[in-house]
C-alpha cells in the first residue's frame, strides 16, 4: 500500500442469510482511496454504499476480505482497539446529525475527544466553529438549531479529533439545496484547511460532482471508479 493510498479495501464481501434468500450486500469489492482527496460514492437505494461506507469506517465487520487505514489492517483490532483507532482517525457524519440533545453544541463537538481521555485543542476547535459559523451557538442546545446548524455542528464533531479521514453518510439528505450546497463547499474548505479525505455517500448528481473522484455501486460491486 503506497503513502498516496490513505484506505484500502480489497475482496470486500458482506452477506445476509443463506441460500436463495441470500442478500449479497457487497460482493467482492476492491477499492483505493487517495490521501487528501474527496470521493463520492453514489449508488441507487439498496446499493450496497452505506454498508461500503459502513465497512470502511470500521462500524461493521465484512463477510470476507480486508480493510486498511493507513497502514492498520481493521480486522487485527480487538473490538475495544477498534473503537479507540475510529476516534483518533476517522471522522463520521451522519444524516441525521447524531448529536446528544441534552448537550450543548460545544460540549457535542468536543465529545470523541472527552471519551477518549484527551484534552481538546482549543485553539484549533475555535477556528474550525468559526469556518463553520457555529461561535454564537456553542451554548446552545441542539433543538435550538436549525437544520443545517446541526448538520455544521455534526461537522465540527467530526473534524475536532483532527482525523485523517472523514467518512460521510448522506450528510445533506435533510436539508434544502443552497443549505446543501453551502455544507459540501464547508466540507471541502475545513477538508483542504486541515489536509483530510473525505469520502461521501450521496444521491445528489449536483454533489458528486463536487467531488475529485466519483464511484458508483450498484449490485454490491464497483460499477466504475
Amino acid at each position: 500500500m503506497s503513502d498516496s493510498i490513505i484506505l484500502q479495501a480489497r475482496g470486500l464481501k458482506k452477506y445476509y442469510g443463506e441460500g436463495e434468500t441470500q442478500v449479497r450486500a457487497l460482493d467482492g469489492v476492491d477499492l483505493d482511496i487517495e490521501r487528501g482527496k474527496f470521493t463520492a460514492i453514489v449508488g441507487t437505494s439498496g446499493s450496497g454504499k452505506s454498508t461500503l461506507l459502513n465497512m470502511l469506517g470500521g462500524l461493521d465487520t465484512p463477510s470476507a476480505g480486508s480493510i486498511r487505514v493507513e497502514h492498520t489492517e481493521l480486522s487485527g483490532l480487538s473490538a475495544e482497539e477498534a473503537t479507540v483507532f475510529r476516534r483518533k482517525q476517522i471522522g463520521f457524519i451522519f444524516q441525521n446529525y447524531n448529536l446528544v440533545p441534552v448537550l450543548s453544541v460545544w460540549e457535542n463537538i468536543i465529545l470523541p475527544i472527552s471519551l477518549d481521555g484527551r484534552r481538546p485543542d482549543r485553539k484549533f476547535i475555535l477556528k474550525l466553529v468559526q469556518l463553520l459559523g457555529l461561535e454564537k451557538k456553542l451554548d446552545s442546545l441542539p433543538g435550538q438549531l436549525s437544520g443545517g446548524q446541526q448538520q455544521r455542528a455534526a461537522i465540527a464533531r467530526a473534524l475536532a479529533s483532527k482525523p485523517s479521514i472523514v467518512l460521510a453518510d448522506e450528510p445533506t439528505g435533510n436539508l434544502d439545496t443552497r443549505t446543501s450546497g453551502d455544507v459540501i463547499s464547508l466540507l471541502k474548505m475545513t477538508g483542504r484547511e486541515f489536509h483530510q479525505t473525505i469520502v461521501m455517500i450521496t444521491h445528489n448528481p449536483e454533489i458528486a460532482a463536487m467531488a475529485d473522484r466519483v464511484i458508483r455501486i450498484e449490485d454490491g460491486r464497483i460499477a466504475t471508479a
